[in-house]
């Protein structure tokens, strides 16, 4: 700072607390890099004390806010400099985060990303999968009609699922009172149809194929199926604004 007065020059001092993100070093002066590498493969982590508060910044951020200093005026306290977005959490909620994204391969379960330290910690963490465990199977509920697969669940997003149909199949023939939904067919030809249940006497058609992406939307109060008219399996993408629940499944069986 003296110098930077006496030569006229212009002097930046950061002082980055723990840094996180990919490509760090695991095992070796990051808890975040390590817990990410051992997780990831079944190995044991320790804890020493998970009360302990943390003040973490995202790599990407360091990065920006290095580039960006030299045209705009940093972000300052004092004369020391900073990174403008710093996440305070404590030690074991981190480990309780990374222990959940593993999960996510069972539950589907995917982490509220709208929270930035999430959805950077998720990201860190996927960086140290092993390069040959990227992938993994999920559950077909398969019968004589096709199957059903559940993809994605989310807090507030509800979920999306695969559904195939084999040639000449029906499926649905129900209504819901909440619950919406979003039918996308990415392969095949069908019919999506509708009923309102206030009027039972008319029968709306949508004709839907994988040769023209077209979503359509599945309004509360209309009795709906979609039929397989096609002499291939029919793959639709359906996504439904909440996780499915037992005990409210909100789904009244009624044939089109």
């Amino acid at each position: 700072m003296n110098y930077g007065k006496e030569a006229n020059a212009k002097i930046l001092i950061y002082r980055f607390p723990n840094v996180f993100g990919k490509w760090c070093r695991p095992n070796y002066n990051s808890a975040i890099a390590t817990f990410c590498y051992n997780i990831a493969r079944d190995i044991p982590i320790q804890v020493n004390n998970a009360d302990v508060e943390m003040t973490l910044v995202y790599i990407d951020d360091v990065v920006g806010e290095i580039i960006s200093c030299f045209c705009d005026e940093p972000t300052k306290t004092g004369n020391i400099c900073k990174v403008s977005f710093e996440y305070k959490i404590k030690l074991g909620k981190i480990v309780d985060y990374i222990k959940s994204f593993k999960e996510i391969r069972t539950t589907l379960n995917v982490p509220n990303l709208s929270n930035a330290l999430v959805k950077n910690l998720y990201s860190t963490y996927l960086s140290y999968l092993p390069e040959n465990q990227f992938s993994y199977q999920l559950k077909m509920n398969i019968d004589e009609r096709g199957s059903f697969t559940e993809f994605i669940k989310t807090v507030d997003r509800g979920q999306v699922s695969i559904n195939i149909s084999k040639p000449g199949i029906t499926k649905g023939n129900h209504w819901h009172h909440t619950k919406n939904e979003k039918f996308l067919v990415v392969y095949g030809e069908g019919v999506i149809r509708f009923r309102n249940v206030s009027a039972p006497s008319k029968v709306i058609e949508y004709k839907v194929s994988g040769d023209k992406l077209e979503v359509v939307d599945i309004p509360v109060g209309y009795v709906h199926n979609i039929e397989n008219l096609g002499s291939n399996d029919m793959v639709t993408v359906m996504w439904v604004n909440e996780v499915f629940d037992p005990k409210n499944p909100d789904t009244y069986a009624t044939l089109v």
